[in-house]
């Protein structure tokens, strides 16, 4: 499965561009935004979504892992199929996660062909999930310790949920790793009785 690509934009039309990697021309699907402000013939790197089906596979190019981890989230939602997807993150990765967060229903139908009851679907199935990752933005931490102190606890046993709850009540006096998942493995061991 293809995770990303440089390359040379060599074509782009009004939905899709061709990126030469090493001779080769990779047809990729991007948001209309990064479609926009590419220029032909300018080295670019996407984040891939490799899509597959019986009759055929597509490439999904995103800027940024934060669209790319929003487009894979929208594409487990039954019934939201790529191009959906696509025209979902085409409105802007932050306008969707704060009309998830709203319970937005009237963002998500003005999207072409996603009605009410899809658009409800989409937050339902969405909310919670976008929510915890908001909880604990691993990519927004201060020190870069976060995403290991999750691992490390994850590890002892405990879920995801409850380490992020923890995480968000860490005080600050705790400096080094080792303080760190000693104080949280006392506070969980504490709540997990």
């Amino acid at each position: 499965m293809i995770g990303a690509l440089r390359g040379v934009v060599h074509f782009k039309r009004l939905d899709r561009m061709i990126l030469m990697v090493n001779g080769i021309g990779y047809v990729v699907y991007p948001p209309n935004e990064l479609l926009s402000t590419i220029k032909l013939g300018e080295t670019q790197e996407v984040y891939i979504h490799t899509h597959v089906r019986e009759d055929s596979l597509q490439l999904f190019g995103f800027a940024t892992s934060r669209e790319l981890e929003l487009f894979e989230l929208l594409l487990g939602v039954s019934g939201i199929g790529p191009k959906t997807a696509l025209a979902i993150v085409n409105r802007g990765a932050d306008q969707v996660y704060q009309a998830l967060s709203g319970a937005d229903v009237t963002f998500f139908t003005t999207i072409p062909r996603l009605g009410t009851k899809n658009a409800q679907k989409i937050i339902i199935e969405l909310k919670s999930k976008i929510n915890s990752i908001k909880e604990l933005d691993l990519t927004q931490s201060q020190n870069g310790q976060s995403q290991e102190l999750l691992e490390a606890l994850t590890h002892f046993g405990f879920t995801r949920e409850e380490v992020v709850k923890v995480l968000g009540q860490l005080p600050n006096t705790q400096e080094s790793m080792a303080q760190k998942i000693k104080w949280a493995l006392k506070y969980l061991g504490r709540n997990h009785q």
